[in-house]
């Protein structure tokens, strides 16, 4: 399981960052909070962003852009993630974990999930005797890390020329397609993704690190949207999360302390994002991001692709790898 150490291991360390600008908003700031819950909405007709987009991008570090992807397409995905879902027995023959051996088989699979498809549960999927509470249709809390390599629907959704545009016109040179996760936010027990930087997890140096967000269904405050402290990604990077070393069942990971300010506080220090289905959520690295508990009797699915800058370092210590046989693609490929 993962542990957590303020160590100095050896890892490259971001750049310093200037502490001052370390996002606060307080009593006094209440009018940025207003801006920024009436945050524009940018919409898309294709093609590269517009220097006002890429301004926004740049200032905020996030971007909302509705109709980046159809209806249909959307439908699509979803009905696929279902199948897949259906069609996946934990394990081979079991298709119940005891809570305990779930834990376990998450882990090790977990970490080899960078290269396959994989279901993880819901961590109030099971009662306490080990069994499912609900169908295991209502049970997954999302399904990585490779589909978009290895799915045809969801390889057809992730390579498209107007995602690729968008990540030139941020800046990322080479956009390699790194992970891919589909996101069931479970209705009543749709789990809280707490407030966190994507470069934690999937770091690079310089940091590089991209999520590319589609809403599947809409999503509201209520199923658990996204929230975002605007502005956030312009301080440093708080933690890494990394291999610890040879895989066992008791210590695979290790997050490791690089800056002990803490990140924004949800709900206060963030705004939420409800939005459409169809609407894309661009997220830089260092954005602070969280997502509530979906309390609500609908689910909020959900697609993210996070892609890095083939230019930039991927250190091996990085917890997802890809086999020699498997590298990493760009997003301006073809779809086969």
């Amino acid at each position: 399981m993962p542990r957590r150490c303020t160590a100095a291991a050896p890892v490259t360390s971001p750049p310093a960052t200037d502490r001052s600008a370390h996002l606060t908003i307080g009593v006094s700031d209440q009018a940025v909070v207003a801006r920024y819950r009436s945050h524009r909405r940018w919409s898309y007709a294709g093609g590269v962003l517009s220097d006002d987009q890429v301004g926004q991008y740049e200032r905020d570090g996030f971007l909302v852009l509705p109709g980046f992807v159809p209806h249909d397409e959307c439908a699509a995905l979803r009905q696929r993630a279902n199948e897949l879902v259906d069609s996946w027995e934990p394990s081979g023959e079991r298709t119940v974990f005891s809570t305990e051996e779930q834990e376990r088989t998450s882990n090790r699979e977990f970490l080899s999930s960078g290269s396959s498809t994989w279901c993880f549960f819901e961590p109030d999927a099971f009662d306490t005797d080990g069994e499912l509470r609900q169908p295991k249709a209502l049970s997954i809390n999302k399904i990585g890390h490779a589909m978009h390599d290895l799915d045809p629907v969801f390889e057809r959704f992730t390579y498209r020329p107007e995602l690729a545009d968008v990540a030139h016109s941020i800046g990322i040179e080479q956009p390699l397609a790194l992970q891919s996760m589909y996101i069931f936010k479970q209705p009543g027990i749709g789990g809280e993704v707490t407030c966190h930087q994507d470069a934690t997890f999937l770091y690079t140096d310089p940091i590089t690190v991209t999520g590319f967000w589609f809403a599947i269904e809409d999503a509201t405050v209520d199923n658990g949207c996204l929230w975002a402290a605007p502005g956030s990604h312009r301080t440093g990077l708080r933690s890494l999360f990394r291999r610890a070393g040879a895989m066992t069942d008791d210590d695979g990971t290790e997050f490791v302390t690089l800056d002990e300010t803490p990140l924004p506080a949800p709900p206060d220090d963030l705004v939420p994002l409800e939005v459409e289905s169809g609407t894309m959520v661009v997220l830089h690295g260092l954005l602070a991001h969280w997502s509530d508990v979906n309390r609500s009797g609908r689910s909020r699915h959900a697609y993210s692709v996070h892609c890095i800058d083939g230019t930039a370092d991927y250190p091996a210590w990085n917890w997802l790898q890809r086999p020699g046989d498997r590298p990493l693609r760009r997003l301006d490929t073809v779809a086969g």
